[in-house]
């Protein structure tokens, strides 16, 4: 009942003027973000970072938070359209989706797909309101043996998933960490990896890193692949039929549950869960055979299982402070810069900014499906920019956002190195997301070993004689090796189906 009232009181909130623009802004933006080839959501927020530092805090998470989740509404558009899926999300959607629009009825499978995003991003939120507050009560009781142990085995497992060598993620792991070690020690109160460079003394900005390694990096490679306009198929009718709606009724069901409840969990990305649907839709299915010609159940089902997905993302990253997806490190990082922490004690000192956060969404769902449908054309127009007009546009503002956060020349040089160093990774498929997700707990793992270490009086063996930690390690390597298999047999069905070998993360 309380979370009902406070839920009630951040609609209130954002329902002002100026949030509720915020959160149309965040909406739109994301959804452009996910309609134009080789952008993504993880690359938008950090590209928009630091000029939401400007904001508010409430205002510029609440519109982070409408890039994410517009952004799983927008990559849809050329999945179906151009049979181009932007992520590796997205490439159910085109199976079927492509067919479709080559029958004239991509308008069609736009709609359902944009009114599955609204349903299961409603459901998923319903479910985060639920959920989130008592998980977070519940993680009260952690101490800090059990949230080195939580960060850890969640890094292990998003380490796992990523597409890449293990090896290759314990090196950038590693890396990340050592970055985060840079400037002033945590306790000690003593410069660190400093060598007499003052401006290090005071850490290496991680909004200039992770523009680096998305934004800059995304130009770069914009750059080397020579992307042009590519044809997409013609736009009619954009509202789906009743038969349509019908037969897409449980798929959105089926596809928003087990979007949400796998959603939870770290390693199930979106990928995973969108693959799931489509498969369970396929056996489900009284004419299978119609998967792959144009089965309109084929969009409905991984739409809602990709976009519940990220909802149910929200529920570890507020209760715990543990992000499932990459777009959320960054958020996480966000949340870091505005000097909040995510996890239980959120809950508690700021529980108007939770509560606002969480009412912002259910806002930008519902502008979302009202303003996507009318405008599938409009976005479908704005795929056609040539990247030689993004690009430069990309690479100014993510200079100008470096240097905006300290004023500093030294946050642009490193945005650039970082950008530099991000690009090599890409082409010699060396892994970005664990050296983020580090470089983002790397601070908080440290403050709870050392916390850990200063109650155990230096014993080791406390991270699994407690109760708590202990379930949580063997929780923790049953859904390590369920994510596995899993993580190997999407990446089997991806190849299958685009002949390429994607990062699932």
């Amino acid at each position: 009942m309380d979370s009902i009232i406070y839920l009630l009181s951040g609609i209130a909130e954002v329902l002002t003027p100026f949030n509720l623009m915020i959160v149309i802004i965040g909406s739109l933006l994301g959804t452009l973000v996910g309609v134009l080839p080789g952008l993504g959501p993880t690359s938008a927020i950090a590209i928009l970072l630091p000029l939401t530092t400007i904001l508010d805090p409430s205002q510029g998470i609440i519109m982070m938070a409408g890039i994410y989740y517009g952004a799983m509404y927008g990559g849809s558009t050329t999945a179906i359209l151009m049979n181009i899926p932007g992520e590796s999300s997205s490439v159910p959607a085109t199976l079927d989706g492509y067919p479709l629009a080559k029958q004239g009825r991509g308008g069609a499978a736009l709609g359902i797909a944009a009114i599955g995003s609204f349903i299961a991003g409603i459901l998923g939120l319903i479910g985060l309101v639920l959920f989130a507050p008592i998980l977070a009560d519940q993680a009260l009781k952690f101490g800090p043996p059990e949230y080195f142990v939580l960060m850890l085995m969640a890094l292990l497992i998003l380490f796992n998933i990523s597409g890449y060598s293990f090896i290759k993620s314990l090196i950038m792991g590693a890396f990340g960490f050592l970055l985060s070690f840079v400037g002033i020690g945590l306790s000690s109160g003593v410069p660190r990896f400093e060598y007499g460079i003052t401006v290090l003394s005071g850490g290496i900005e991680m909004i200039s890193i992770i523009i680096g390694l998305f934004a800059v990096t995304e130009v770069l490679k914009g750059m080397e692949e020579n992307r042009k306009r590519i044809k997409q198929e013609k736009i009619k009718k954009v509202f789906p039929t009743r038969q349509d709606m019908k037969d897409s009724k449980l798929p959105i069901l089926r596809g928003s549950l087990l979007g949400f409840f796998l959603g939870i969990l770290p390693g199930f990305s979106a990928t995973i869960t969108s693959f799931l649907s489509y498969d369970m839709e396929k056996k489900v299915s009284k004419h299978p055979e119609k998967f792959g010609n144009g089965a309109i159940e084929g969009v409905a089902g991984p739409e809602s299982a990709n976009n519940a997905t990220s909802s149910g993302g929200f529920i570890p990253l507020l209760s715990l402070g543990i992000p499932s997806s990459p777009p959320l490190a960054v958020l996480l990082a966000a949340f870091m810069i505005y000097g909040l922490t995510p996890g239980p004690v959120l809950f508690e000192q700021h529980g108007e900014f939770v509560w606002t956060v969480i009412a912002s969404m259910f806002i930008g769902n519902i502008i979302l499906l009202v303003l996507n449908l009318p405008l599938v054309g409009l976005w479908a127009k704005l795929t056609e920019v040539p990247f030689g007009i993004l690009g430069p546009v990309i690479l100014m503002i993510s200079i100008l956002g470096a240097y905006s956060v300290r004023n500093s020349m030294f946050d642009c040089f490193v945005a650039i190195l970082f950008g530099v160093l991000g690009y090599l990774f890409h082409k010699f498929n060396w892994p970005i997301i664990p050296l983020i997700l580090c470089l983002v707990l790397g601070p908080k793992m440290e403050t709870s070993f050392i916390q850990s270490l200063e109650i155990s009086a230096g014993n080791l063996l406390i991270f699994v004689e407690r109760p708590i930690s202990l379930t949580l390690l063997i929780i923790s390597a049953a859904v390590l090796v369920v994510s596995l298999i899993l993580m190997k047999r999407t990446k089997k069905r991806i190849i299958q189906e685009t002949g390429e070998n994607q990062d699932l993360s």
